[in-house]
């Protein structure tokens, strides 16, 4: 049975969570907590999206955004992409550091 496409509408209020695979660490240092939130600097103003609060724990993150004109997946598509090869690159591994599709709700 195919998932049920995520409610995806401009100007709404998110609670987003991320979670690293199997539970293991997305931030093994203040490096990757500065990279994903220099990441973010740069495409909130670009996606037109609010962040009203965030906080980084060592296997998972949360986000309160207010989506932009494009609505939230393009910035979380582009935010956890670019941040996975980073933390890849940076520590010698391969493949998926997230589970599942991030999590969200209004």
């Amino acid at each position: 049975m195919p998932r049920l496409a995520r409610l995806d509408a401009p100007g709404i209020l998110y609670h987003v969570i991320i979670r690293g695979i199997e539970r293991k660490n997305i931030f093994k240092d203040t490096t990757g907590k500065e990279n994903l939130t220099e990441r973010l600097s740069c495409l909130l103003p670009e996606t037109q999206t609010l962040c009203y609060a965030w906080a980084f724990l060592s296997n998972h993150a949360h986000f309160l955004f207010r989506s932009g004109p494009d609505g939230l997946s393009g910035l979380m598509q582009r935010l956890l992409t670019g941040y996975a090869v980073s933390f890849n690159r940076r520590h010698k591994r391969h493949g998926q550091l997230f589970q599942n599709r991030y999590k969200s709700g209004s």
